[in-house]
């Protein structure tokens, strides 16, 4: 059987008769939307984190779609972001009216740099130029830290630049469910926080799917009405504009299969991550994990000048690899209205000609590892 970069199969073959009871359980009561697994689901992702309350939604963008809802974020407000990202994280800023602002990052972990963050919240606020075409007059309203690959971001820091100018922070967690930052979970930094269970996503179902994370009741309530078409009392009762963003009570069953077993999964990603780093160290620029950190490792990723070389060499062997990602958000078509170029965000364009991951997850074998390894260290 070849290499899978993410085996979901055996996986399930090792969760198999869970999966299964739970999924028969929900078909057998035919309470398919918001049946009572979606509650236990949220009770239990909440406990995890350390959070006050949890809303489950259809997926990881509109996690962070019903965050930027509920703060009222759109026309005329700026929000910071990262460039090396997924589109989803700029993409949910422009669906609301708001526009993206985007930000470097930092040369070691990947992750938003915060001191540049500060530098282009006072552009905007100050009305300094950005692009030529750049629009004017925003008012800085929130920053979208990313924990890429599953390495929580710079809270602290984050957090010192939004206090000092009044920014909504929303932590997008969709790579990081069961990360570590200084003692805490990830998903339960900023007001609010996204994370994403699409089936490649450490805590993944069989499908899409999502939550938020909070501890204002207030926000609970707000995002619970708008994930159901602005409901108040009943169904047919709509207080605001909202959406249909919520999670299919067969994926919380998925869900809550996969939870048993989520902690020993992380350890096994722990073990396998270290061995690829001790190992690969010496030829390649390896993931850093600051003190105080536990990375979920969504994705190893690691940096090489001859990267084309390498993966050509990987795939010979049958080692499948993946580009996480190959254009910065900035250079994309869809944000070219924002006037961005090349050479404004260096440690990102320069990272992105040379990063690539190689297979990830908990059951992947030592004979897989040592073979991986093996091959990447030959010349």
């Amino acid at each position: 059987m070849a290499m899978q970069f993410i085996d979901l199969k055996k996986q399930y073959e090792f969760i198999k008769d869970s999966v299964q009871k739970r999924m028969a359980a929900v078909i057998d009561q035919t309470h398919f939307i918001l049946g009572p697994e979606i509650p236990i689901l949220e009770r239990k992702l909440a406990e995890y984190t350390g959070t006050s309350y949890c809303v489950t939604c259809a997926s990881g963008t509109d996690a962070l779609l019903l965050s930027l809802l509920a703060k009222d974020i759109g026309p005329g407000d700026a929000v910071f972001t990262t460039t090396f990202t997924f589109i989803a994280t700029a993409e949910v800023i422009s669906l609301v009216g708001a526009t993206p602002v985007f930000v470097d990052i930092d040369r070691k972990t990947y992750n938003i740099d915060a001191y540049k963050l500060r530098d282009e919240v006072l552009k905007v606020k100050e009305g300094s130029s950005i692009t030529a075409s750049f629009p004017k007059n925003l008012v800085p309203k929130a920053v979208i830290p990313v924990d890429l690959f599953g390495l929580c971001a710079d809270y602290d820091a984050i957090d010192a630049v939004a206090k000092e100018f009044g920014l909504f922070v929303l932590e997008d967690a969709a790579q990081s469910f069961g990360a570590i930052y200084k003692g805490k979970k990830a998903c339960s930094f900023g007001e609010c926080a996204a994370t994403s269970f699409f089936p490649a996503k450490p805590l993944g179902c069989y499908g899409d799917g999502g939550a938020i994370f909070m501890n204002s009741r207030a926000m609970f309530d707000i995002i619970r009405s708008l994930r159901v078409h602005g409901q108040g009392a009943d169904k047919y009762e709509n207080v605001r504009i909202g959406i249909n963003g919520r999670l299919d009570t067969l994926q919380a069953a998925v869900l809550l299969a996969k939870l048993e077993i989520f902690e020993n999964e992380m350890q096994w990603r722990q073990s396998i991550a270290a061995k690829y780093s001790a190992q690969l160290k010496i030829k390649f620029v390896v993931p850093t994990v600051p003190e105080g950190y536990r990375s979920t490792w969504a994705q190893y990723s690691i940096l090489n000048d001859s990267r084309k070389e390498v993966i050509t060499r990987l795939k010979y062997k049958g080692v499948p690899t993946a580009i996480y990602y190959p254009k910065p958000l900035h250079l994309q078509n869809a944000f070219a209205f924002l006037g961005y170029e090349k050479g404004q965000f260096p440690v990102a364009e320069e990272v992105v000609d040379k990063i690539f991951s190689i297979p990830m997850h908990p059951y992947l074998e030592e004979r897989e590892q040592d073979m991986i390894i093996d091959v990447l260290l030959k010349d």
